[in-house]
């Protein structure tokens, strides 16, 4: 059988220091944003047995095969059904498009976001409409995927979409992050998000194709967050917890260490939070 996967962004937190509000022309630049949403290829990740989590290290630390906590032990063999996701991250002009067509509100602080970018650094509009999708709950993300006949990933079908069946410590294998394969490590006075396109970065693509798997912004999954559920879930195909507090967040962002990036590390978030 197979399923599909979505997945759109939480974001970095940004404070802006004397900003004033927003004009009434803002709205123009949303709808602008919105009308220029395109949704991303998809892409089949055939059934098979994959490598998820990580094994147990002692002897070096910092290095990037070291276990950033142990949420993600142990490694184990896991088996899923083929699915299709998207290739690329949910863009910024696909949820201005979602919140528009149900009549809801823009976060003021997506707006205030979108206001400092155009006033400025002058981003036009078709930058922007590409950008990841920013200031997401996770309610809003499964919504999204309802209504398209979507769903969003497991956290299993996450992590092989992002690593393959190998393993890979990265997306793109071995090598540690860097400016050609991620956008991360980035700062900006005000935390003003610095994010590139959704289908841009292709060297740093997964095993599989997909795009920014690992930095730029992170994404929501389905799975509640269980820190002890790598040890105890089903062989085969995953649903993860029936229940938790958080839910599910991976990849890492702009502002991410390379730690972060790792494609077994794990985090959560409240589902109704916009980080």
């Amino acid at each position: 059988m197979v399923t599909f996967g979505l997945w759109i962004s939480p974001s970095a937190l940004f404070a802006l220091q004397d900003q004033e509000d927003p004009p009434p022309d803002l709205e123009q630049h949303l709808a602008g944003i919105a009308r220029l949403a395109e949704s991303s290829p998809l892409v089949t990740i055939q059934e098979g047995w994959f490598l998820m989590g990580t094994i147990r290290k002692y002897d070096d630390p910092f290095g990037m095969e070291t276990q950033y906590d142990d949420t993600e032990f142990p490694q184990r063999r896991i088996w899923l059904d083929a699915f299709v996701i998207d290739r690329d991250e949910v863009t910024l002009g696909e949820y201005l498009a979602f919140l528009r067509k149900n009549g809801r509100p823009v976060p003021s602080e997506l707006r205030e976001l979108i206001w400092h970018l155009i006033s400025v650094h002058f981003l036009p509009d078709y930058v922007m409409a590409r950008w990841p999708a920013m200031f997401v709950t996770w309610q809003e993300a499964e919504e999204s995927c309802r209504e398209q006949g979507k769903r969003l990933p497991t956290e299993a079908e996450w992590e092989k979409a992002a690593r393959g069946t190998q393993g890979n410590l990265f997306p793109w294998g071995g090598r540690v992050p860097n400016e050609d394969l991620a956008v991360s490590g980035l700062h900006h006075v005000h935390q003003i998000p610095l994010l590139a396109a959704v289908d841009s970065f292709e060297e740093g693509r997964s095993p599989y194709g997909l795009s920014h798997m690992a930095g730029n912004v992170r994404e929501w999954v389905n799975d509640w967050f269980g820190t002890d559920y790598y040890s105890r879930m089903p062989e085969r195909n995953p649903p993860g917890p029936e229940v938790g507090r958080y839910k599910s967040v991976r990849g890492g962002s702009w502002r991410s260490r390379p730690q972060l990036l790792r494609t077994a590390t794990r985090n959560g978030a409240y589902a109704a939070a916009l980080t």
